[in-house]
């Protein structure tokens, strides 16, 4: 949509009146979008002649649609974005966190199986769902390859996309997302991805629940990136200074008292 590049979104819970979320934490809760917002943003998509894309798709044609992803495998990516996407013509890439798989709210290994069968693409979301700039090597294999060869035990298939907890990334996540054989990883940095982007760190926008309509679309033509990205810098500054531990505390008080 956006003549400088592809805007890739991301997604986690769509929230469906009288469901609890899969966590009540605010930090989580501000990345459940609603059903209804959902549904008027692919609308919108859909009314602009605007394709919802994969990324394989994005990396195939970059330039064509907007991309469309999802984290951690909530039971909400089968039972309500899978069926509205599907309607629309519309595909996505759901990353699925591996562990969470069987725990309230999130799929089951069956639904993970039922979703490949919906057409939709699956990558992988690490195996617990941890910062992986905290991890030491051990931990970033069982993080990245071990959860991609359990993800493909489950579903089935190949796994070729990897997105990053918390967008904590570092060239050793790349390094070996590499030797595991993923063709990609997405990041939330805040960018547009093009023909020159490094698939291994492709940038993303987070679709959150005080987006409205108009900011929605503002967000799909590349408008504001700029703004965007230079609070995103300075919050991976504090992010450097504080600790991951640290600044998640400090976040959580934050978003508990606003």
């Amino acid at each position: 949509m956006s003549a400088g590049g592809t805007v890739c979104l991301m997604y986690h819970e769509i929230q469906l009146p009288g469901r609890k979320l899969c966590d009540s934490d605010p930090g989580y809760a501000k990345y459940a979008v609603s059903i209804t917002s959902f549904r008027e943003q692919m609308q919108f998509l859909k009314d602009s002649g605007t394709p919802g894309i994969n990324i394989s798709q994005l990396l195939s044609s970059p330039g064509n649609g907007v991309a469309l992803t999802f984290d951690d495998g909530c039971e909400t990516d089968l039972i309500t974005a899978t069926p509205l996407l599907k309607e629309l013509g519309f595909s996505a890439t759901f990353y699925i966190t591996v562990g969470f798989l069987g725990n309230r709210g999130f799929m089951s290994k069956q639904q993970v199986r039922g979703l490949v069968q919906s057409g939709m693409e699956i990558g992988c979301h690490s195996l617990s769902h941890p910062y992986l700039t905290d991890l030491d090597e051990a931990g970033l294999r069982r993080e990245i390859a071990d959860a991609k060869k359990q993800l493909e035990d489950i579903s089935g298939i190949s796994i070729h996309h990897y997105s990053c907890p918390g967008g904590r990334w570092d060239e050793r996540v790349v390094d070996i997302a590499r030797q595991a054989g993923y063709e990609s990883i997405a990041t939330s940095e805040i960018g547009l991805n093009t023909s020159k982007t490094n698939r291994y760190s492709l940038a993303r926008i987070a679709v959150t629940e005080e987006v409205t309509l108009t900011q929605f679309r503002r967000l799909c033509s590349g408008s504001g990136l700029w703004s965007k990205g230079l609070k995103s810098g300075g919050l991976k500054i504090a992010k450097r200074m504080m600790g991951n531990s640290a600044y998640n505390r400090v976040r959580s008080v934050l978003l508990k008292d606003s």
